[in-house]
């Protein structure tokens, strides 16, 4: 019997836009989860003998549209990216519209949701069809997100970036409904953020192809047998 030989070749999969990206968009996402709790639901915090001589509050407001202004156009960056990068970054691979696309996502589903054996057909180099979907899902509820916050802004900034967005609220029914959906909206970016870090490590573990250490530095392992 043949005795096979693995060797490791690396692949430059996410460009340094993309890496840059990632990480600008989870920074942000963390504090404006964490600023957006707190507007919410604010809670008393006494920093000086008059209230007159602290503004927390106000600096947790600016950090807030601060991340939001970076947020967005960090989003609006990566829609050009992938217009523009690598084979492993451009749309084609975020929309299933091909009949491959869905065979990886039931393949996929099978290994990570009925845990059974792992398809190595389901394992491509970049984001396999399932992980590339969820993102493009992920990217409406951005635009969602970019859509309700600002339509809420609006009302109250004399920025030309807000004021482009007045007229949302207005289209959902007021600043009840929009301030609900951009709630609910929060708490998917919440829900998503715990499952994407728990399959970054699952597949890290099992495809062992440098999945974690590759939004550090962009490369990923690929076996090649060798006979």
């Amino acid at each position: 019997m043949d005795m096979i030989k693995k060797t490791r070749n690396v692949v430059y999969v996410w460009e340094f836009p993309v890496r840059l990206y990632h990480w600008i968009n989870a920074l942000s996402i963390t504090v404006l989860i964490a600023t957006g709790l707190l507007i919410g639901h604010p809670i008393g915090i006494h920093l000086a003998p008059e209230a007159s001589m602290t503004y927390w509050f106000g600096w947790v407001r600016f950090l807030h549209f601060a991340f939001a202004f970076l947020f967005f156009f960090n989003f609006i960056f990566r829609m050009y990216w992938g217009l523009v990068g690598n084979e492993y970054s451009r749309w084609f691979n975020y929309i299933p519209i091909r009949k491959k696309q869905w065979a990886q996502i039931w393949a996929v589903i099978k290994s990570d949701v009925l845990l059974l054996k792992y398809d190595e057909e389901s394992k491509p180099i970049g984001h396999n069809a399932l992980a590339s979907f969820t993102y493009f899902l992920t990217f409406l509820a951005f635009l969602l997100q970019c859509l309700t916050g600002f339509g809420m802004y609006a009302a109250m900034s004399q920025s030309w970036l807000p004021k482009m967005f007045a007229w949302f609220p207005h289209l959902l029914g007021g600043d009840m409904m929009t301030r609900q959906i951009h709630h609910i909206t929060m708490w998917f970016f919440i829900l998503f953020a715990m499952v994407h870090i728990y399959l970054v490590f699952y597949h890290d573990y099992i495809e062992r192809k440098g999945t974690v250490s590759s939004m550090i530095g962009g490369w990923k392992f690929v076996d090649k047998d060798d006979k």
